[in-house]
């Protein structure tokens, strides 16, 4: 993990919701209206109360919910850094969006019932949505056992999971579900959804106002990129023979395990390309590029 890239690097759309959702989780809590944001038909179907399904969309209703929500939120960054900011964007806007329709839709249906009133606030869709590239590209890297139960390092990430989607029963289990249901709905390319790119005006306002000090940022994935171009350059050159054994495109499961170390997604394609998709090589050739 260490040499990565930290913080909100390469994310700047991870940066602009974990920023949205914890101000306004803080503002309605200081203000004691966390209770009233969750969705509820009474609200949404009946008084036409459109706001609220903004503010559900983003604001956390407790203090646990808010925590375990900004970890994974910023732990999920990962796979902006692997598709891109534009392609994420969309990831986000769809799935929040297909999320809080399938919640309404729920309060439909169960309007007649005593089951359920309310649901609970809070990105939930990007956030079970993201679990489903989490499970299908993320690999497992290592394994340990405490006090004789298996885990990996995956682990934590599907605990924190589940003390969310349970954090308030079934207010919160509907939603998760409903956000499960949406990055399925994305992984299966539904209305060639993962073809479509956001306007690029769009993609400049979050680069522009959420990158984190985009000076030194972009420098040092520039400088990161350069160095393994003029590495692998060398290289190359030192073994004329290796144009003849063509390696294949790597496995997006290796790309994504690589950012998820905070490696720009550039260089560990690059990478893994002159390691011949050998992850461990491909480390190495990354963390030297690096120092130089």
């Amino acid at each position: 993990m260490q040499g990565g890239v930290s913080g909100f690097q390469n994310a700047p759309v991870t940066r602009a919701v974990v920023l949205a959702s914890g101000l306004l989780s803080v503002v309605f809590s200081a203000q004691r209206r966390a209770r009233a944001l969750g969705l509820s038909y009474q609200g949404i179907v009946k008084n036409f109360r459109l706001w609220r399904i903004f503010t559900s969309g983003f604001a956390f209703q407790s203090t646990p919910e808010l925590l375990f929500g900004m970890y994974l939120l910023y732990y999920f960054r990962v796979f902006e850094r692997q598709i891109g900011s534009n392609k994420y964007s969309v990831f986000s806007l769809f799935t929040i969006a297909v999320s809080l329709l399938l919640e309404i839709l729920s309060l439909v249906l169960l309007k007649d019932t005593n089951y359920l009133s309310t649901l609970a606030s809070g990105p939930y869709g990007l956030i079970f949505a993201s679990f489903i590239p989490f499970f299908l590209d993320i690999p497992v890297t290592s394994r340990f056992r405490i006090f004789g139960v298996n885990f990996t390092d995956k682990s934590f990430i599907y605990l924190a999971g589940l003390q969310l989607l349970l954090s308030s029963g079934k207010r919160s289990l509907i939603p998760g579900i409903c956000g499960l249901i949406a990055g399925s709905l994305y992984r299966l390319n539904v209305l060639g959804i993962r073809r479509i790119k956001m306007p690029q005006i769009i993609a400049s306002f979050f680069a522009r106002f959420f990158a984190p000090s985009s000076g030194g940022s972009s420098r040092s994935s520039r400088s990161l990129v350069g160095n393994l171009t003029s590495h692998t350059g060398r290289a190359i050159q030192n073994n004329p023979l290796s144009g003849f054994a063509p390696v294949g495109e790597p496995p997006e499961s290796s790309i994504a395990m690589l950012v998820s170390m905070g490696f720009d997604g550039n260089a560990a394609r690059q990478a893994l390309m002159r390691a011949r998709n050998d992850i461990n090589a491909a480390t190495n050739i990354l963390l030297e590029a690096q120092t130089r």
